[in-house]
């Protein structure tokens, strides 16, 4: 899962879910599945936590130019 993209996590959590949405795999698949889609969710959240990180506003400057400055989840 380390090595999976962002992208390619959320289209296998899409495949996850029409499959448990047709309500016809066996429980033990099913259960199977429910286990990968939550592990994908939380690696995604981790990657969109990451990112959230690195993100840099911008904002005006003295003079009203834009400038860049860290993100701040604070503000």
């Amino acid at each position: 899962m380390d090595k999976m993209t962002f992208e390619q996590a959320v289209s296998r959590i899409d495949e996850i879910v029409k499959t448990l949405e047709k309500g016809d795999a066996p429980l033990e698949q099913s259960l199977s599945l429910f286990e990968e889609g939550t592990s994908l969710i939380k690696f995604c959240g981790k990657l969109l936590d990451t990112a959230e990180q690195k993100v840099v506003r911008l904002q005006k400057g003295p003079d009203g130019a834009p400038e860049e400055s860290v993100f701040d989840v604070t503000e």
